[in-house]
Parts: C-alpha cells; structure tokens; sequence
C-alpha cells in the first residue's frame, strides 16, 4: 500500500485580488462564508443552552424592530455618506468588494444577500457572541472579522460603532430582530446606492 505524504513547504499561499474572482466563484465564496457564520452561530447558541425558538421569536411590538432597525440604518447610512463626501476614497477603501458583489446585480438578488448576511451574522454576533461577551468585545471581534476594511482605521472604526449600534438596539428592544433588520437595511440601500452610482 502507498503512502501518500504531503510536503507542506512546497505549498505556498498568496493574497488574490479581487479582479482575479470570477461573479460565480465570488457568490460561492459568499454564501459559503454565510452558511459557516450560521453553523457556528447555531452551535454556539445550542452550547450557551440559549432557547433558539425564543431567541428568534417575533417581538410583541413589531413597531420597535422598524423603528429602532431602521432608525439606525438610516443613520448609519447618512454618516457614511457623510464621511464619503470628505474624507479621500482611498482611506475608505474595502478593496473593490462590495463594488464587485452589487455592482451589477439584481435588485432582488441584492436583497437576498443582505437578508441572508443580516440573518446570520446578527445570529452570531448578537445572538451568540454578545450573549458571551457583551457589545464592546462582540463590536471589536466584528470589526476584525471584516479584515477587508483593516487597513484603513476610517471604515474600521465605522464597522465598529455600527457593531455596538446594533448591540445597544438588541439590549434596547429585546428583539434579535431589530439589529437583524438595521444589518439588511443597511447592506441593502448601500448595495442600491453602489448599483444605481455605477449604472448612472
């Protein structure tokens, strides 16, 4: 029988650039990365005996998800408006992605990646992590975890407020349902806004 051995050192990694990922390998990369959030998500809930059913139950008040949701969407998104108009855009660069996911996408195919992203990364985050470790930690573990926006301390810190935002809404409400909503809200008109600035 062969044995079969793998020489690590000739294994070599590199950073690929997004221009290099095709639209089908980078939705792929997308939803794969989403359904692993999920699972973890899902087990870390399950391990912190958290009640899943009551975790992701519809709130009595629906009026605070839209409220308080869509409140802080709606100033997220002015900031970053706001900070776009003057700081330069090389210091608020995320590298092309988010240009490569919505750019040329459907607006309902826009709309599914923010409710699948908004659903499982509040999931995890506020779900699970924040459950664990509260919203300042939970907000710094965010931020790294979106190592696209790293190199620069702009879009860094903002991903960070934004992080704590949807905590303090979850604390505020009682509702996972409320950051879930404001993390689509967000993603989507930001989508809309990178959609609608290319095609005009």
């Amino acid at each position: 029988m062969k044995k079969f051995k793998i020489k690590f050192r000739k294994i070599q990694f590199r950073q690929v650039s997004i221009n290099e990922l095709d639209d089908r390998v980078l939705l792929l990369n997308l939803y794969l990365t989403q359904a692993l959030t999920l699972i973890i998500g899902l087990i870390w809930v399950f391990f912190q005996q958290q009640n899943l059913f009551s975790l992701l139950s519809i709130p009595d008040s629906i009026a605070n998800v839209f409220l308080w949701g869509g409140g802080l969407a709606l100033a997220a998104v002015a900031v970053d408006l706001l900070l776009s108009r003057f700081v330069p855009e090389e210091l608020s660069d995320d590298g092309g992605v988010n240009e490569k996911i919505f750019a040329n996408r459907p607006v309902w195919h826009i709309a599914l990646i923010c409710l699948v992203v908004g659903f499982c990364e509040e999931l995890l985050f506020r779900g699970a992590v924040q459950h664990a470790f509260g919203p300042y930690w939970t907000s710094i573990i965010f931020a790294v975890i979106h190592v696209r926006y790293l190199k620069h301390w702009i879009p860094t810190g903002l991903v960070f407020c934004i992080s704590y935002a949807l905590g303090y809404i979850y604390i505020k409400t009682g509702t996972i349902w409320a950051p879930m909503f404001a993390h689509f809200l967000f993603d989507f008109i930001m989508g809309l806004m990178i959609k609608y600035r290319r095609e005009t």
